[in-house]
């Protein structure tokens, strides 16, 4: 099984992974990460500030391909990070399509207003931030982006921050 998790910054993809992690002992990569080796040992021209799209355009195709392979020796992994294109499917055939799921988190306008204090306050459960200048209208444009592209993919947050998988 490999599980697709992304959404907008501050969402909790990476806390989700971690608890899958933990439920289910499945290996999970950060897209950031691999982002982050690639930049950090010049494998690539990009940055950590490039263009979304380039990025995603970058990494993607890498981690298409080790979905791929993860799925053709019968192992699980969980993907997680922003740059998992909304049109994900579309680089698989049913025969992968069948051992996917993905998982786009959403918060709603409503919770984003309600909670951005406990947002921010979670912002580094996981994972230190070195740079994060985070602000509730980018988080309402960012959510508002993911909801629309992903549909059907969505969880959304709406009241309370409580959501767990079961596979």
């Amino acid at each position: 099984m490999i599980i697709l998790i992304t959404g907008a910054s501050h969402t909790g993809k990476t806390a989700l992974a971690q608890k899958l992690l933990e439920k289910y002992k499945y290996p999970y990569l950060s897209i950031d990460h691999l982002k982050m080796g690639l930049i950090r040992s010049g494998n690539t021209e990009l940055n950590p500030t490039s263009d979304d799209t380039l990025l995603t355009e970058y990494l993607w195709k890498i981690v298409r391909e080790m979905i791929k392979t993860a799925v053709e020796n019968n192992q699980n992994l969980i993907v997680e990070g922003c740059y998992i294109p909304s049109d994900w499917r579309t680089g698989f055939t049913e025969e992968y399509l069948g051992d996917i799921i993905c998982i786009c988190l959403v918060m709603t306008e409503k919770y984003i207003r309600n909670h951005f204090d406990d947002i921010k306050k979670y912002e580094n459960v996981i994972e230190r931030r070195l740079y994060d200048d985070c602000t509730q209208e980018e988080l309402l444009k960012d959510n508002a982006y993911y909801y629309k592209n992903f549909g059907t993919d969505c969880v959304i947050i709406d009241e309370t921050y409580n959501f767990e998988l079961n596979i």
